[in-house]
């Protein structure tokens, strides 16, 4: 079943709200054999108390329950801004002939459904969200807000952002980063899901890009999403095949045991230095394998979380 052609006569995602939180509900219910016991349940209406803070607002009777000291939350706070940003070029949209189901999408439709799962948990944290959407044009922009109204417009972008493919010969994602980057000023949580296909030139503008993002002492997490089956492991049947460049439509014709070794040699070699590189600018880098589920994604936004605070 092709998975564009499924969302398409759907419109998108059809239950986008109702699969993340199913995916946070499975997540939290693991969390109590993981270092995020602490947050059990009930961190969506309550937040870890600190000292110093008034105890005015703490829920003596979760206290009973669980013998550490949390405080309500109420809809007026937002204690953190977040703003997403998805990377909706041509090559996000492989592999074409993705299954229907959230074991077996492709790069944007795991973007887009983990962008929801966040959401999620921050509509129930009540915190703000924005949201950025590029291609080979600055697709979409909304700053971050907590209304009900602005959580359903940024999960209807989200949705049309799986069908909506767009042929083009480069993406050149330090141009939008560098745009996002001016129009968030308030210190913020900014998530970046691409899968940092570029040329050999653009990668210095890349960094200096995610660089600009960090100013105004924004924390950046890069989630490096890959299917690492077919794009790092290169695991093909070595009969002829032809290899289409899904942006420039260029193809290639050869038996894939011809390449295999040099080209996991290569994909690793630049891995190693996107993760090298993200660490001398102290920019969070994440692995994010399409094939791997949702809870690396969710774990360290529980981790950035508690660092931002």
């Amino acid at each position: 079943m092709d998975l564009r052609k499924e969302l398409n006569k759907a419109g998108g995602f059809k239950n986008l709200e109702l699969l993340a939180k199913q995916v946070v509900e499975g997540f939290i219910a693991g969390m109590h054999k993981s270092p995020f016991h602490g947050f059990s349940a009930e961190f969506a209406e309550h937040k870890i108390y600190n000292q110093g803070e008034s105890t005015k607002h703490i829920d003596w009777k979760l206290y009973a329950k669980t013998d550490r000291l949390h405080t309500k939350r109420y809809d007026e706070e937002t204690n953190l801004r977040c703003h997403l940003i998805v990377d909706n070029s041509a090559s996000m949209h492989y592999p074409e002939s993705a299954g229907s189901t959230i074991a077996n999408l492709n790069k944007i439709s795991f973007s887009v459904l983990a962008c929801a799962c966040l959401m999620h948990i921050l509509k129930k944290q009540r915190d703000a969200v924005g949201l950025s959407i590029y291609s080979d044009d600055y697709d979409f922009y909304s700053p971050e807000k907590g209304s009900e109204r602005h959580h359903q417009m940024l999960l209807s972008e989200l949705s049309n952002s799986v069908i909506n493919l767009k042929k083009t010969d480069t993406t050149e994602t330090y141009k939008y980063l560098h745009l996002i980057a001016e129009k968030i000023h308030r210190r913020s949580l900014i998530f970046v899901f691409t899968d940092m296909f570029q040329t050999s030139e653009d990668d210095e503008k890349i960094f200096e890009a995610l660089r600009h993002l960090k100013y105004n002492k924004h924390e950046v997490v890069v989630f490096h999403v890959f299917d690492k089956e077919k794009e790092l492991n290169f695991n093909f049947d070595n009969r002829p095949k032809r290899f289409v460049d899904i942006e420039t439509g260029e193809t290639i014709d050869l038996y894939p045991d011809t390449i295999k070794d040099n080209y996991e040699k290569a994909v690793d070699t630049y891995f190693k230095n996107l993760k090298l590189r993200c660490s001398q600018y102290r920019i969070k880098y994440v692995e994010a394998d399409i094939n791997k589920g949702f809870d690396k994604i969710l774990s360290t936004y529980m981790i950035e979380r508690q660092k931002f605070a």
